[in-house]
């Protein structure tokens, strides 16, 4: 291998600045060198105008000398840092950036000048800005220097909706000069530069304190550093046998962690996870920085595989927008929860055309999905105590239950005028994918009712058992709406996800019928998370050079250098595109290890194709337990790993492993590595052996 895959490097910029590294943390997003920058939480707009205020961002500094030098540009995806390396024959410069992983509102700047031979002459180098005070969304006003820095704060212009908030942003910084200066005989000098966002100015001057104390004592890096250390700790995805493939994988699990807020404070000021990430989002740019389903289906589930803490806070959210969720239900004439298909902060529908607002209601089961499976992977009762995800789930239970035309000739439940996730058809009939995510969120309703003894209406159950779910039985695959013929064109992944990730059960003939029947009509410059359902479908059903080939067709959504992903393959669309990263890596964690989470059992079936002798997969958390895995050609290890601090008395390991085809049970021992064989086409699982529901 060349190199190490975690850095991404290159001697010159992307032509196209979209493709600049983005530098984020779940509350602050940043692509390098730009002029603005994103606070997670805080839009200009409403409806149909509703985007990410742009702050104006300190840091689009650029430096230069009148030497000539070879520039370097590194992404340190160990680290998160951005640097900028300029090496002249007398000095070399650095130049670093990153959003601090653990301290969330501070963004910070380095420039290290090393000097290669003494000289009794001093130098200096050129900090060029194309910063100004100023933003077309927040009404800034210049405010009191504090500790030295800067100070800026305003409110955004206007509400999400008439009569609500409009969020205040406060930005202090340390002013940064026209130029530094080596003195003569000093061999190296360091300079550091932060920059402060906060929503109100105890935040701010709080946090402003922090990065001025760290930076005195010199942990400022240290402890950006030390959190990424720890986040890659516990959820490390890699594989033998193709260098390309590793490097995107590396890229993909970077940028979706940047999205999340730290693993030791996941607060309440997490707004989501938007297709483009907290980098993107301006008006009329990448989605608008909205939170689409794409956080709940595309990026969620592998996160949630590592860091449940994380996916909850993406699912409190969720809570957090009930009430606009009510009123968008009300608003057309439903009973329970409309979740936005457009969400900001309020959960007012925010998206412009009435077409998806209205249509597009696969997103109320697809949010309850990701409900399902975090409750699936933690038996964490509290999220929906506690947290009131019961209220969610229970109101998207009751939206369904209005929604649905029962008919009286086949005594079926319909879902009447919608739009599936294909949107090349609108106001069609019971899309198919629609209709079983429907089933499955009330299905959950009525366990999670059973579990907190909350008495579940009748109908949840009746209109659950009886939901029309498409299917030719002529043709033997399920056609994708009523009225859908073979032949028609497809613009993403859809019908192919009956199987993985909502779990509909059906033999392998039909499960191929599909796959066939979409992957000749699906749209080859479509959306670039599509191509990873396919390849776990046909992982499914045991080949993997297929799969491959497939999987493949999403290397043409990276733009290098620093695997930034584009929506569409010619590199149109959203950048920075979460959604298709989340569907790539979908592919490489659930679909060649077989992982399935399930209501009793973390199911695994591994299969590599050829060119690829090892995946491993370490830190996935199930049931309170961290456990690595390594997946080879004719075997599997796992190792459980040990409980630290506190949590090893307080939670006794139960888990076992168990291998279909000969009924073995293995148990899991801490520290000790277990190993078995690959048991082709059939599919294990790990479970804890005191698993009890109450039904």
């Amino acid at each position: 291998m060349s190199g190490d895959p975690y850095t991404f490097t290159s001697d010159s910029l992307p032509a196209d600045h979209r493709f600049l590294p983005p530098l984020a943390n779940g509350l602050l997003g940043w692509r390098v060198y730009n002029s603005t920058m994103h606070m997670g939480s805080v839009y200009n707009g409403g409806r149909g105008e509703c985007h990410r205020a742009e702050v104006p961002c300190p840091l689009a500094v650029t430096v230069d000398t009148e030497e000539v030098g070879q520039d370097s540009y590194t992404l340190d995806a160990h680290t998160g840092v951005f640097t900028h390396t300029l090496a002249s024959p007398s000095v070399t410069i650095f130049q670093s950036f990153y959003s601090h992983r653990y301290h969330s509102n501070l963004m910070v700047m380095e420039i290290l000048l090393v000097r290669h031979v003494t000289s009794e002459v001093a130098y200096t180098v050129n900090l060029s800005t194309s910063f100004t005070p100023q933003s077309k969304d927040i009404d800034f006003q210049a405010s009191a220097d504090y500790r030295g820095g800067s100070h800026i704060q305003g409110h955004t212009h206007t509400a999400e909706f008439p009569g609500g908030p409009c969020p205040m942003v406060h930005l202090i910084w340390t002013p940064i000069p026209s130029s530094l200066t080596l003195p003569p005989e000093q061999s190296q000098e360091h300079w550091c530069f932060i920059v402060v966002v906060a929503d109100s100015l105890s935040v701010a001057e709080t946090s402003f304190d922090e990065g001025l104390e760290l930076m005195a004592t010199g942990g400022l890096r240290s402890t950006h550093e030390a959190a990424w250390k720890e986040l890659w700790l516990k959820s490390k995805v890699e594989v033998v046998g193709s260098e390309r493939l590793l490097k995107a994988v590396i890229g993909c699990m970077f940028y979706l962690l940047s999205a999340f807020p730290s693993i030791r404070d996941p607060t309440d000021f997490f707004g989501g996870v938007s297709p483009g990430g907290l980098s993107n989002g301006s008006d009329a740019q990448d989605y608008w920085g909205h939170v689409f389903w794409d956080q709940e289906i595309w990026i969620l589930p592998t996160v949630a595989l590592f860091y449940p803490k994380l996916a909850r806070a993406a699912l409190e959210y969720r809570v957090r927008t009930i009430d606009g969720a009510k009123y968008n239900a009300q608003k057309q004439g439903y009973k329970g929860l409309k979740l936005a298909w457009q969400s900001a902060m309020s959960g007012r529908e925010m998206c412009a055309d009435d077409i998806y607002a209205e249509q597009e209601i696969h997103i109320n089961g697809d949010i309850a999905l990701a409900f399902q499976n975090y409750y699936y992977l933690t038996e964490d009762l509290t999220m929906f105590t506690d947290g009131q995800g019961s209220q969610l789930i229970w109101g998207v239970a009751d939206y369904w239950v209005s929604r649905v035309t029962r008919s009286p000739d086949d005594q079926k439940y319909h879902l009447l005028g919608v739009m599936p996730p294909d949107e090349y058809y609108s106001n069609v009939n019971n899309s198919v994918y629609t209709n079983t995510v429907a089933k499955l969120s009330l299905q959950f309703a009525v366990l999670l009712a059973d579990l907190l003894k909350h008495p579940a209406p009748k109908e949840w159950e009746d209109v659950a058992d009886n939901l029309l779910i498409n299917f030719d039985q002529q043709s033997r695959y399920h056609p994708e709406f009523e009225g859908y013929s073979k032949g028609y064109p497809v613009k993403q992944a859809d019908t192919v996800m009956l199987s993985y990730p909502l779990g509909l059960p059906m033999s392998p003939e039909i499960r191929r019928n599909d796959l066939e029947v979409y992957e000749i009509v699906t749209d080859p410059h479509g959306p670039a998370m599509t191509w990873g359902m396919f390849a776990i479908g046909w992982l499914e059903l045991g080949d993997a050079q297929k799969a491959q080939r497939l999987l493949e067709k999403c290397f043409r959504n990276i733009q290098g250098p620093f695997q930034v992903w584009s929506e569409s393959s010619d590199g149109t669309g959203a950048v920075n595109f979460l959604t298709g990263m989340g569907g790539f890596l979908q592919a490489v964690v659930f679909g060649y290890s077989g992982f399935k989470v399930q209501k009793e059992c973390l199911a695994f079936s591994p299969l590599l194709p050829d060119d690829l002798s090892e995946l491993s997969i370490c830190g996935v958390s199930y049931l309170g337990h961290q456990l690595d895995w390594l997946f080879r050609r004719d075997e599997v290890c796992v190792i459980l790993r040990e409980q630290e601090g506190s949590a090893a008395s307080a939670k006794k390991c139960d888990l076992q492993v168990i291998l279909k085809a000969t009924g073995i049970k293995i148990p899991l021992t801490p520290g000790a590595p277990v190993t078995f064989p690959r048991e082709p086409g059939f599919v294990c699982r790990l479970e804890s052996s005191s698993f009890c529901w109450p039904f």
